[in-house]
């Protein structure tokens, strides 16, 4: 069975799979090739007749994954500059205006894919009665690679380009979704890691006021954004790297990608440096003073996303065992690793401290890994934090949660890691058997991912997450009430709170400092 839909751009044809109608790589903009490369995103040209709705669309050029811990999210397939499609999976193409559920993907801007099967929207959008729509966006130093310095104009890339994307995305959504049974009118942006500094970003930014109504930060921080001298030297880097002067700026619009990518500064490369300094060389964000005025959290502290309820929650360990017991830099003391995640004003060894003796005072384990793995799962948990806490001051209907289900792989030694909420979301965690191997399977599996499917469907619907299955979810407030999801389901008033307050003494500005001596710049941490 299919489906034929009229878009603002022409007419798309999709088909009925598994109980949901789903349309596939749908152009939201035009190919962002030639001389558009690094250009904001204009729309896709009208096409006639009808446009098949089956296949996805080629990811977008990055770089290959090379962490072994972190294979699931491999990306498979065709790789193109010509990338910027979308998703759409609803429960029936009628007029009910379901709420709708925008992911972005993670990836730390590197890498991913809107078409992963981890993301598949069939069994939440049937589950929640929602429509799902998982979108693409440009990644590395295609979409965000800060040029317009270091090419004196030539190419007026700001660095925001990848997140200007997802702005023509919302548009797009907003523009079309009500003929796929969604509601324009409720709409709600979610994603984890890279995805979740997405969701942060779209809080800040002007461009996406009004595009959606809800918000969902799944594992992303508040402030991974780079000033203005951190973006305009990388961009130096690469440069220097690609061999190409400012007055070239044609000839680097006609590289290949894969010599753009192979340049450009990574933030998988940047854990491989000799020297930990070097790792905060990759790019993100760049606080531009205009599609991004301020720092996140200082924007949603001054209200800039006041009237948007919103979740932020954190894996209990995220990257912190695979980071610290296993992988990037093998027989480096674990204190070591995670001077390349904090930066250098933060005193490790003091936290450490105080880190070991609250998880004593739990009966927790305090061994050098243990109680560095926490610091560096901190890395993420406590920007993301300080997040709710800026929301939680203009929006009452803010909600924290800490996933902390065990991943069974590695008998269980990652413990609850970074991405372990996402099959759980979509219901995929089973969804082959090295899936499974990773989350788990089961009914205790089955029985948590039915609970966040309708939590997070319930959210989009109602800006309040409780349900029958997950239980009152009370809003965050001054307790820091927070949710605790996985194998026991429960309320924690302000959990880990003696690791959070031994973070009190740096500023966000301190957390977003590069590890690095910026040239030039004599305000930069040694």
């Amino acid at each position: 069975m299919s489906a034929v839909i009229e878009t603002t751009y022409g007419r798309v044809e999709g088909s009925r799979e598994h109980g949901t109608y789903a349309f596939k790589g749908l152009p939201f903009a035009a190919p962002p090739i030639g001389a558009r490369r690094w250009m904001p995103p204009v729309p896709p040209e009208r096409w006639d007749g009808v446009r098949p709705a089956t296949a996805f669309s080629p990811a977008c050029p990055q770089e290959s994954l090379t962490v072994s811990a972190a294979d699931l999210f491999a990306v498979e397939g065709p790789r193109d500059e010509d990338c910027l499609y979308l998703n759409v999976w609803s429960p029936s193409t009628d007029d009910a205006r379901r709420p709708v559920m925008v992911w972005i993907h993670g990836g730390g801007y590197n890498m991913g894919s809107a078409s992963q099967p981890i993301f598949d929207g069939g069994q939440l959008a049937r589950r929640g009665d929602v429509v799902v729509v998982t979108i693409n966006y440009r990644l590395g130093p295609l979409g965000f690679m800060k040029l317009d310095e270091v090419t004196d104009g030539a190419i007026p890339a700001t660095g925001n380009e990848g997140l200007l994307d997802i702005v023509a995305a919302l548009e797009w959504v907003r523009d079309n979704i009500a003929a796929f049974g969604g509601d324009q009118d409720n709409v709600t942006v979610f994603g984890e890691s890279a995805g979740g500094w997405a969701v942060g970003a779209l809080l800040s930014m002007p461009r996406a006021a009004g595009l959606f109504h809800k918000a969902i930060a799944q594992s992303g921080v508040g402030h991974p954004g780079l000033d203005l001298d951190h973006a305009n030297h990388l961009a130096r880097l690469f440069a220097d790297r690609i061999g190409l002067k400012a007055s070239n700026a044609a000839e680097l619009r006609a590289a290949p990608p894969e010599k753009i990518l192979a340049a450009a500064p990574s933030l998988f490369k940047s854990f491989f440096e000799p020297d930990p300094s070097n790792s905060d060389r990759y790019l993100r964000h760049v606080i531009d003073g205009d599609i991004l005025p301020m720092p996140i959290v200082d924007a949603v502290d001054a209200g800039a996303a006041a009237s948007i309820p919103l979740i932020v929650g954190t894996t209990r360990d995220e990257v912190a065992k695979i980071f610290v017991v296993s992988a990037f830099t093998e027989g480096e003391p674990p204190f070591e690793k995670v001077r390349r995640l904090v930066h250098r004003d933060i005193d490790v060894r003091q936290l450490a401290s105080i880190y070991g003796r609250a998880r004593r005072d739990r009966f927790g384990r305090d061994s050098e890994v243990d109680i560095a793995a926490a610091i560096a799962t901190d890395t993420v948990r406590i920007p993301s934090l300080r997040l709710l806490d800026a929301q939680r001051r203009h929006q009452p209907n803010s909600y924290g949660y800490l996933f902390n289900w065990t991943s069974p792989g590695g008998d269980a030694a990652y413990g609850s890691p970074h991405g372990i909420d996402i099959g759980f979301v979509f219901g995929t965690y089973d969804l082959a058997e090295d899936y499974a191997a990773e989350w788990g399977q089961g009914p205790a599996a089955a029985a948590l991912s039915h609970a966040v499917m309708d939590a997070w469907a319930a959210f989009a619907r109602t800006g309040n997450p409780s349900t029958p299955n997950l239980g009152e979810w009370p809003r965050y407030g001054d307790a820091r009430r927070t949710m605790m999801i996985g194998e026991r389901t429960y309320v924690a008033d302000a959990p880990y709170e003696d690791e959070r307050r031994a973070w009190e003494a740096y500023s966000n500005t301190d957390l977003a400092k590069p590890l690095f001596r910026i040239p030039g710049r004599e305000t930069a941490t040694a």
